[in-house]
This record gives C-alpha cells, sequence and structure tokens, in this order.
C-alpha cells in the first residue's frame, strides 16, 4: 500500500504542477498531505513535516538573501557592463546566446555549488534574454542541463556519496566516466545549439520588423559600437530607424508583437532593462565589483557558512549603496515578490520530504523496486542501476539514494559478479535528471529568480535530461566504466 500511495502521489504531484492546474507551492502543500493521511500518518503528519522544515531553514536564508544580493547588484548596474560586452561578442543571434549560456554554466558548475552557477548565470544573462525577447525558459532549461551533466564531479556531492557509501576511492568511480561527461556535455550544447535556433526562427516571425540576424557585432550596434548612427542592417528586416535595442543614448522604444515576460511583474527584470534607473550607482562600480569577488571567493573558499555570508553582504550593499533608511526598505520591497516566491516553495518542499520519509514510503518503494528485478536480469545489474537512478534520484534526495538505495542494489549485483565501482559508476549517470527535482533548492532558486513556472521548466528540460542521463549511461558501458556480470 506504501508503495502505490508513494508513486500515485508522485504521478499526482507531477501532472499538477505539469498541466499548471496547482501552483508549485500548493501541489507540494496539498497534495503530500492528502496522500500521508491516506497512509496512515494522522496527527504524527505535522511532526514529520516540522522534523524536514527544521534541515531546510539554512537554504531558505541561503537563497533569501542570495535573492537580495545579487537583485540589488542588477539594480546599481554592476552586471550592465557584463551584458553590454556580451551582446557585442554574441550579437543578437538567439543560437549564439543560448550556446553562450550552455559554456557559461558549464564553466561555472565547476564549483561544484548549483546555487552559486545559477546565481551567477542568471544574473549575467537573464537582463540579455529580456533585452532580445528571448524566452526565460531557454535559459532555466540551458542552465538546467549544463549544471546537472557537471554535477558528477567528485567535489558536486553525488559522486562523494556514491563512493562512501561502497567504500570504493571516489577517484575509481569518477575518472573513468569522463568519457561520459564529455559526452554529456556534447550532447548539451547540441541541445542548446537546437534550442537557440528554434528562439531565432520563433523572433523571426513574431517580429520580423527588427529581429534579422546579423552577421557581426557591428551590424548588430547599427555600424557604431557606441550605438550611434547606422543602417542597423542584419538578413532579415533589420532595425529600422538605426534604433540599437540594447538601449543607451536616443534609444528609440520598438514596439513588440509579444510578451514573453511581464517585465514589471519582476523587480530584477523591470530595472534590468531601464538602463536609466534610478537605482544606478555608477560611482560605486568599483566596490561593488570588490565586494562581490569577496562574496566569491569566501562562497567557494566555503570557510564560513553561506547563509551568512549573504547576510552580510546584503546588508553591507544595502548601507553602502543606499545610506537612506527609506530607500533600503525599498529595494527590500522591490525584491519581495522573487523573495516569497522561492523561499515559500523550500518551505512546502518539506511537506513532500517530510511525508515520504515520516510515512515510510521512501524505503517502501526502494525495497519494491529491488525485490521487482528477475534473477535473469542480475547480471545487468549495473545498467538497471543507472536506468532506476533517473526517477529515483528525482523523487527522492541524494542522500537517500545513494546511502538507503545503492548498497542494497550493489549487495544484490555483488552475486551476479558486478563490481562496486561499477555500480557506483552507473548509479550518477541519472544526476542530470535528479538537478531538476523540486527538492533541490538550487533549481527552484534558478526558476524564481527567471521568473519561470516550475512546470514550464519541467515540460522543457525533463526529456532532454533523461537522453543525457542515457548517453551517459551508454558511453560508460561502451567505455567500459559501467559492466555486466
Amino acid at each position: 500500500m506504501l508503495v502505490i500511495l508513494g508513486f500515485a502521489m508522485i504521478a499526482v504531484f507531477m501532472v499538477l504542477i505539469m498541466t499548471k492546474k496547482l501552483t508549485p507551492v500548493l501541489a507540494l502543500i496539498i497534495v503530500p498531505t492528502v496522500f500521508g493521511l491516506f497512509a496512515g500518518a494522522g496527527l504524527g503528519i505535522g511532526n514529520m513535516v516540522m522534523d524536514a522544515m527544521k534541515s531546510m531553514t539554512s537554504t531558505a536564508a541561503l537563497l533569501m538573501f542570495a535573492i537580495i544580493y545579487f537583485g540589488l547588484m542588477i539594480d546599481v548596474g554592476l552586471f550592465d557592463p557584463l551584458v553590454k560586452f556580451i551582446l557585442r561578442k554574441l550579437g543578437n543571434d538567439p543560437a549564439k546566446v543560448v550556446l553562450g549560456t550552455a559554456i557559461l554554466a558549464a564553466a561555472v558548475s565547476l564549483d561544484g555549488d548549483g546555487s552559486t552557477t545559477f546565481i551567477l548565470t542568471t544574473a549575467a544573462l537573464l537582463p540579455v534574454y529580456l533585452r532580445l525577447k528571448i524566452s526565460p525558459v531557454v535559459l532555466t532549461c540551458v542552465a538546467g542541463l549544463a549544471n546537472g551533466t557537471m554535477n558528477i564531479l567528485p567535489w558536486g556531492g553525488p559522486t562523494a556519496r556514491a563512493a562512501t557509501a561502497l567504500k570504493i576511492d571516489v577517484n575509481d568511480v569518477f575518472v573513468p566516466m569522463i568519457p561520459s561527461l564529455v559526452a554529456g556535455l556534447v550532447v548539451v550544447l547540441a541541445f542548446s545549439w537546437l534550442l537557440g535556433l528554434q528562439e531565432r526562427n520563433r523572433l523571426r516571425v513574431t517580429a520580423p520588423e527588427i529581429w534579422g540576424v546579423p552577421d557581426t557585432a557591428e551590424e548588430f550596434d547599427g555600424g557604431t559600437s557606441a550605438g550611434g548612427s547606422g543602417t542597423g542592417r542584419g538578413r532579415k528586416g533589420g532595425n529600422p530607424g538605426g534604433a540599437a535595442p540594447l538601449g543607451g543614448a536616443g534609444v528609440t522604444v520598438l514596439e513588440r508583437t509579444e510578451t514573453l515576460v511581464d517585465e514589471h511583474d519582476s523587480a530584477m527584470a523591470d530595472t534590468a532593462l531601464d538602463p536609466n534607473r534610478s537605482t544606478l550607482r555608477p560611482k560605486l562600480f568599483w566596490f561593488n565589483l570588490a565586494l562581490t569577488v569577496a562574496v566569491m571567493v569566501v562562497l567557494v573558499a566555503n570557510i564560513i557558512p553561506l547563509p551568512f555570508v549573504f547576510m552580510v553582504g546584503a546588508a553591507i550593499a544595502l548601507l553602502v549603496n543606499f545610506p537612506k533608511v527609506k530607500d533600503q526598505g525599498a529595494q527590500l520591497i522591490a525584491h519581495a515578490p522573487s523573495i516569497v516566491a522561492v523561499v515559500s516553495m523550500v518551505m512546502a518542499a518539506a511537506v513532500l520530504t517530510g511525508v515520504l520519509k515520516g510515512t515510510g514510503m521512501v524505503e517502501a518503494m526502494s525495497a519494491w523496486l529491488v525485490q521487482i528485478i528477475p534473477t535473469s536480469m542480475g547480471p545487468f545489474m549495473a545498467v538497471i542501476t543507472g536506468i532506476l537512478s533517473i526517477p529515483m534520484t528525482f523523487f527522492m534526495s541524494n542522500d537517500a539514494f545513494y546511502f538507503g538505495v545503492l548498497p542494497v542494489l550493489s549487495e544484490t549485483a555483488a552475486h551476479y559478479g558486478v563490481g562496486a565501482a561499477d555500480m557506483a559508476r552507473a548509479s550518477i549517470t541519472g544526476q542530470p535528471f535528479h538537478l531538476q527535482s523540486p527538492l533541490v533548492p538550487a533549481i527552484l532558486l534558478l526558476v524564481s529568480l527567471a521568473k519561470v513556472d516550475l512546470g514550464d521548466h519541467h515540460k522543457k528540460v525533463l526529456w532532454r535530461t533523461a537522453v543525457i542521463s542515457l548517453v551517459m549511461l551508454g558511453v560508460g558501458m561502451l567505455t567500459g566504466a559501467i559492466g555486466i556480470g
């Protein structure tokens, strides 16, 4: 019964958010509560949720103050030069912008922290997407693909967990999987390029009067890097009147035929698009840059708890950039929608994790999956584990899978001559899919910063991450990293 309820609960949750019958926050609260009561939790369901919520308070604090800090840095113009630089290099070709997003996200993912990756990628590129009218869902999709694929790095967490759970060296797990990692990244870049081409074609149809794809950055600028006079020629349509889409002096406001994002509904998006916003602090640029570099160094060094790092950073940034108490309060209010969205989702996720663990659904589902594997499939346990890791790490935490499920699977596999290292390597191939789970705080931060609905993100990203996971598993088998008994 627990197995049926567990899978039914997850299925109902996914259907409701992907069909937009409920918001993710409401689905995370209502669905587990109903199924938890059916599972016999009774009045104890409250304690289950509270126990799960205790472990999420620091995450909620981290995300809250990270949003305040980076939202403030966008407001004061810290990232404006970076946006202009990116646009000069990539032009206004959506295909190049989306491909650049994948490369940037993959590079930043080298630090092993998903939240940092999504914060920096979104801060740098969301203004670009909004200015060029590219759908922000594409940004979250590509960033999620890149970060999920890079999550098998030894310092990312899952690989170390798999090695620890099976008592083997972490290098024995990761090094043979490098070809799989490379193959996964190639697929990420391919998906990114195709998504960019789709956006290019869509924008040519929806705004043909301004959306040609120029050959060079000069053509995009209308023949001048300063946004002055020029023809603004492009392959198709060009930019009438020499108006540069980027903004700047003498900007002509171009009529839009389709609104991808309600720019006035998001404080971050609105300020990012306005080159004349009152919150700009050009004289404090170098101070803000130094402060941000310091925050990033402390963040990567991991010498101080991350929530406190962003608390102090946000406090200093507010005090220096907005000395007046009234302005400080206005800045906090400006970013309140993003803060409420992400923190409420983190807290609501505690209901799902609390019910799954407290009622015993996770343990029952894991045991059932192990039991239903036929004896004849024993020699293929590593492959089966790789396939199971895709859905199982999506619906449960990495700790639950690697320390609870993987040892049982590995013990069973040993009877068929499948080594622990093979099992560990196979188990990490599901990480691209895992990173899209609503139980992962970093992905909640990503969709909140980009003002994207989680259901829309899942529609675009889930099947692509499943393909990447299967490719990584297949390459692991071809190279012998994942063997058959």
